[in-house]
């Protein structure tokens, strides 16, 4: 196949990532990125809250740990080459009580044998050195994290898409395609990349593929710490992860533009797009009411879904969570902050999709699922999509 036409939906920095390295790897290769809104990673990238993950928590052996550990160095590079700020800050996995710390030595072990470097255990007086606010029994530095600019990684892999001749359409939506790959009766493409984050199940089945996996929203809110109180926070504090939870728990990120930022909750969002608890889509909240999963869930965890909500809610009651990792912070050191929307693919049978989630087709490939770490990693998945397809457009 000479010159093959490759249509990428989505341009978030997954989608705009696999066309850089399609790019790269295939220059014959025609590419066009469709992305429905006004400029590209506007969504799931540009709402995170900047977090270079280095593959601490994903299970060995798992897509998410090999993505993460080779995608955190490559997107090391590219912003070094690119001159993009981040900056390697480091993080501290705090127990703050006994039960957390079987599990924090666990998180040790598995972050060694995912090639994670330079992890110590500290002691309360260690992290004291380099926190002096936060509360712990003992905690794990991860050196390698650190934090980044996702929207400049995305501006500068679309200047060098352009550059290089491939097509970035913004404010084309994709409603519309033909099982010969006619995209809203006038694009063609001989190839379909699914990169449309949390459309991704929607657009699939414009494709002709079955919906066996639903995009449930989650909405993550934060709260940002009053600039006299950010000396409270030095880098990134997480808690232990609680393995009876699907979410990780809530969090302080130092961001790379300034400021400290305190969350994400996790609260069924009524949108798919949906940022604020007034942001009500009706056919996307009936698609996740009328899908037998999402109820599934509820019943497995219906205390942590109404403690979610309370705490949305309540700026008292986010506090106190906030107060196991850093007790001096009291409700009035923390103001509302901004708000995203993670796109996780739910099972009929209630179970969220923990990994990456892929569906190749002859003509098409379809990325279901992409969770965190996902803008760590994006250059990575790049390149394990254009493995994948390499074959089929030679």
């Amino acid at each position: 196949m000479s010159s093959p036409r490759v249509a990428i939906i989505g341009g978030g920095i997954v989608g705009l990532a696999t066309a850089l390295r399609l790019q790269h790897r295939l220059p014959h290769t025609k590419i066009t990125v469709f992305e429905k809104e006004p400029a590209v990673g506007r969504h799931q990238t540009g709402n995170n809250s900047g977090v270079l993950h280095a593959g601490l928590y994903y299970k060995p052996g798992s897509a998410k740990a090999r993505l993460a550990v080779n995608g955190i160095r490559q997107m090391l590079t590219f912003c070094q080459e690119h001159s993009i700020r981040h900056e390697i800050c480091g993080k501290l996995v705090v127990a703050t009580d006994p039960a957390e710390l079987p599990r924090l030595h666990d998180l040790h072990a598995r972050g060694q044998q995912n090639g994670l470097t330079g992890l110590h255990l500290l002691t309360p007086e260690q992290i004291r050195e380099i926190e002096p606010h936060a509360a712990g029994l003992l905690a794990l530095r991860v050196p390698e994290e650190g934090i980044v600019d996702y929207q400049h990684v995305c501006d500068t892999m679309v200047a060098l898409l352009r550059a290089s001749g491939a097509q970035v359409l913004t404010n084309t939506p994709i409603t519309k395609i033909e099982p010969t790959w006619v995209l809203n009766g006038e694009h063609q493409a001989d190839f379909l990349i699914n990169c449309a984050g949390l459309h991704c199940d929607r657009v699939s089945a414009l494709a002709g593929e079955r919906r066996n996996a639903r995009i449930i929203p989650f909405r993550g809110e934060y709260y940002l710490l009053k600039p006299a109180r950010q000396n409270l926070v030095n880098h990134l504090i997480y808690p232990v992860p609680d393995p009876s939870f699907p979410f990780l728990g809530v969090h302080f990120t130092r961001l790379i533009h300034g400021g400290i930022e305190a969350g994400p909750n996790a609260v069924l969002a009524f949108a798919r797009e949906g940022y604020r608890w007034s942001d009500v889509s009706i056919p996307d909240l009936w698609d996740s009411l009328t899908f037998p999963g999402l109820w599934r869930f509820l019943v497995r965890y219906p205390s942590m879904a109404s403690y979610e909500i309370r705490r949305s809610l309540s700026l008292k009651l986010f506090c106190a969570s906030l107060q196991r990792l850093v007790p001096e912070i009291q409700p009035a050191d923390i103001s509302r902050g901004g708000a995203g929307v993670r796109a996780q693919a739910m099972l009929p049978n209630g179970d969220l999709v923990q990994d990456f989630l892929i569906v190749e087709r002859e003509k098409a490939l379809h990325l279901l699922n992409a969770p965190s770490p996902a803008a760590t990693a994006s250059l990575a998945i790049g390149d394990e999509i254009v493995d994948r397809i390499a074959a089929r457009l030679t």
